[in-house]
C-alpha cells in the first residue's frame, strides 16, 4: 500500500499532494502542526519569525496536532512539503520520528520558489532510521 503524507503551510503543497495521491493510488494524510502557521510566522525575511527560529535550530521539533496514521500497513510512503532554507521544514522530522519507518521506501516531493532539495535527503535520513529515502519530485517535475 502507498501513503501520501504532506505538510502544507499555504495550500500549494496540499494541491500537489492530492495530485500525487491520485497518480500513485495512495491514501492521503495531512501532517498538521499543533499550532497552525500564520503569514507572519512564515516571513523568512524576519529572523525572529516562527519559521526562521525553528529552521535555525536543527534539533527543533514542532508538535503535530496529535492525529496519527498507522504506518505499518504502508510499504511506500510519499512525503511532501515546501522547501524552507534548502531543506524540509522540521515538522517533517517530527513526523518521521513519531513512528518506525524501518524497511519503508520513502519518496520525497516538494514545492519550492526556486531552490532544490539541498541537503534534505541527508537531514531526513537520521529521522527515519532503517528507511530508504530519495528525492522524487519538485514542483511537479521528477528529479
Amino acid at each position: 500500500m502507498k501513503l501520501v503524507a504532506y505538510f502544507s503551510a499555504t495550500g500549494t503543497t496540499k494541491n500537489m499532494a492530492k495530485k500525487v495521491a491520485t497518480e500513485v493510488g495512495g491514501d492521503l494524510f495531512e501532517i498538521t502542526p499543533e499550532t497552525p502557521y500564520t503569514a507572519t510566522d512564515l516571513n523568512w525575511m524576519d529572523k525572529k519569525s516562527r519559521s526562521s527560529v525553528e529552521m535555525s535550530d536543527k534539533s527543533f521539533r514542532p508538535k503535530m496536532n496529535g492525529e496519527k496514521i498507522d504506518i505499518s500497513k504502508y510499504n511506500e510512503i510519499y512525503i511532501g512539503f515546501p522547501i524552507w532554507w534548502y531543506v524540509a521544514p522540521t515538522i517533517i522530522n517530527t513526523f518521521l520520528e513519531s513512528d518506525d519507518f524501518s524497511g519503508k521506501k520513502i519518496k520525497l516531493f516538494a514545492t519550492s520558489g526556486g531552490s532544490g532539495f539541498g541537503k534534505t535527503v541527508k537531514e531526513l535520513q537520521a529521522s527515519a532510521k532503517g528507511a530508504t529515502i530519495e528525492a522524487w519530485m519538485i514542483n511537479g517535475k521528477l528529479v
